[in-house]
């Protein structure tokens, strides 16, 4: 039998980043605010995003080149983040003692980098305006009565309130508890749901040598997609190697067009090592290497010529008896080396799942939802917040981003 709690102005369901900014936000305002989380503890996700180090905002203050990043969403944006922008992000940790830094590409840490501070900040901050809090207590029902929901059941819980903010997350890292049980829940409201398919998230390969050079991580290549022997796309960046395949930002901000591709056919990568060095100039930089070397075994010189941590394994790639001395090396098969490094073949066998996505795109069709208010247009008191909106977005700190301003937006407005 289900108990009663007491009654609450707004009830936050999902105890995330978004979650918690909408929770204190709508305290601070005077609100009786309760979130329902489903975890023993809250802010599972965040405490590990980014590495743990947790890339809190992109620091790009000019307002509308930040937004078109976020493509298709851009128009909607706008009005949220008059109301709450990055230089907000920035203020609103900053003023509770965690100092943020900007890396490279505009990618903002806290200075500690720890997400755990990040989450002990909003932590603090819920606890700070007296929000209730009930952990371990997945929801299992929404009641509702016309166009309002007038209550939500726990297996021993029945909360009512006068607002409620769904704040559960999208698909990306399961094992948080971002499940996309919010989902099915707004399907059943009248709400049009894209379905999910991992977002920003690494790509698996076939190419065994690929596998070889786990951890290895190159700084500066430039990738390029081919469907049906033709180049789709190139990006330069960093390039991470791993048990599975390809990561790093480079790959993870790929991902999604390398994802369109696969849904036509075969995918190839092709990775040139020296991105900046046209064919003729690294062809006399491979004949100074062997000439300088000449009495040498062409593969104790070949980690001269290949990027650092590339020599091992791609060694046995090139096609040629790597024990014959450097004099012996042809014209061919020098070429054959240049043509390797300029276009490093990798057969993609598809992108990885859930489990390993940054982002799952997908949720609510944001014609659905006020974004002034983040309101929902076809549930008179429900507000949507951070994953639920299908918003997408590339790595590096646009997500969390999300998470404030949306948070923001609707603790103001429940």
């Amino acid at each position: 039998m289900k108990t009663h709690s007491t009654h609450f102005d707004v009830v936050v369901i999902g105890g995330g980043a978004s979650g918690l900014m909408a929770a204190g936000v709508a305290a601070s305002r005077g609100k009786k605010v309760l979130i329902v989380e489903k975890n023993k503890d809250l802010g599972k996700k965040l405490k590990i995003t980014g590495g743990g180090r947790c890339n809190i905002t992109n620091a790009e203050f000019d307002e509308k080149l930040l937004l078109k990043n976020y493509k298709s969403a851009e128009k909607f944006l706008y009005s949220p983040f008059s109301q709450f922008g990055v230089e907000d992000t920035f203020k609103f940790f900053e003023e509770k003692g965690l100092p943020i830094v900007v890396e490279a590409k505009k990618r903002a840490f806290p200075e500690t980098q720890s997400a755990m501070d990040v989450y002990n900040v909003l932590d603090k901050y819920v606890k700070d305006q007296h929000v209730e809090i009930k952990k371990e207590s997945p929801i299992v029902k929404i009641n509702t009565k016309g166009d309002k929901i007038v209550s939500v059941e726990s297996k021993d819980m029945r909360f009512t309130g006068n607002s409620f903010i769904l704040a559960v997350g999208g698909k990306s890292r399961p094992e948080t508890g971002s499940t996309g049980d919010g989902f099915g829940w707004l399907s059943r409201l009248g709400h049009t749901v894209k379905q999910p398919s991992p977002d920003i998230v690494p790509i698996e390969v076939s190419t065994s040598w690929v596998k070889e050079l786990s951890g290895t991580s190159l700084s500066f290549m430039e990738i390029s997609f081919y469907a049906d022997d033709k180049k789709q796309f190139s990006k330069k960046g960093k390039i991470l190697f791993t048990h599975f395949g390809l990561s790093g930002p480079l790959i993870l901000n790929s991902s999604q067009e390398v994802g369109k591709l696969l849904e036509w056919g075969d995918v190839e990568a092709r990775i040139d090592a020296y991105p900046d060095t046209e064919f003729p100039a690294l062809e006399k930089k491979v004949l100074k290497a062997l000439d300088e070397n000449k009495n040498k075994d062409f593969k104790n010189v070949y980690p001269e010529i290949a990027p650092e941590g590339l020599a091992d394994a791609t060694l046995g790639v090139l096609g040629f008896d790597a024990d014959k001395k450097c004099h012996s090396v042809t014209k061919e098969e020098r070429k054959k080396i240049v043509h390797f490094l300029k276009a490093m073949p990798i057969k993609i066998r598809g992108l990885m799942g859930y489990d390993r996505a940054v982002v799952a795109d997908g949720g609510v069709a944001l014609e659905e939802v006020d974004t002034k208010t983040m309101q929902s247009r076809k549930i008179e008191n429900l507000y949507l917040t951070g994953d639920i909106l299908n918003i997408v977005r590339p790595s590096g700190g646009y997500s969390l981003q999300i998470c404030w301003t949306t948070g923001y937006v609707a603790g103001m407005n429940a």
